[in-house]
């Protein structure tokens, strides 16, 4: 076990990525104060945030705003980069801010190589920081984990759904969306 690990905040990720410390390609997040280098993306992944955003977008609307693999900023220690972010509107489409755990409606992940590492630590962190709703769309098994009823202890509410159900964001319960339509081929 390490002890004298030494944390990155938030503000000093930023002050690395202005000072060009990490290559403009690299493909970072910051959890839990801690630089992750996050996997590459395939193809089943492109087309799974592509369908995804799609029909959030069609069922959606105005409603909310849609961000696709952009900060959120969790605390001072946490901000990941979910593959789609559907938070409250922002008059100034978060110019001044990155969305925070209170301005988050639904954070989706979409897993071909990285379902242990969401479902163990991305959970965790959203849990923490009190995402009311987390989803892990896993391309390959062909199922959703839906996290629901965060507590710092990890989500209450976890349930792994087949393709054949249909269900509905918890502040939308009026947006049906079959798990199938999210996973189909094209």
């Amino acid at each position: 076990m390490l002890t004298n690990i030494r944390l990155i905040s938030v503000r000093e990720y930023h002050q690395m990525a202005e000072m060009g410390i990490f290559h403009p390609e690299e493909r970072l997040e910051l959890i839990a104060g801690q630089i992750i280098r996050m996997s590459a993306k395939g193809t089943a992944h492109e087309s799974a945030i592509t369908r995804t955003e799609r029909l959030l977008r069609q069922r959606l609307g105005d409603k909310v705003l849609l961000r696709i693999q952009s900060p959120v900023q969790l605390d001072d220690y946490s901000e990941p980069e979910p593959d789609i972010s559907v938070v409250k509107v922002n008059p100034l489409d978060y110019e001044d801010h990155h969305p925070n755990a209170s301005e988050v409606f639904l954070l989706i992940e979409i897993a071909d190589s990285s379902l242990k590492y969401d479902r163990e630590v991305k959970a965790n962190e959203y849990s923490k920081s009190g995402i009311i709703e987390y989803w892990i769309l896993d391309v390959n098994g062909r199922k959703l984990y839906m996290y629901r009823l965060p507590s710092p202890d990890g989500y209450h509410s976890e349930s792994i759904l087949a393709e054949d159900v249909t269900i509905s964001p918890l502040a939308f319960g009026d947006c049906a969306i079959a798990i199938r339509e999210l996973l189909r081929k094209i």
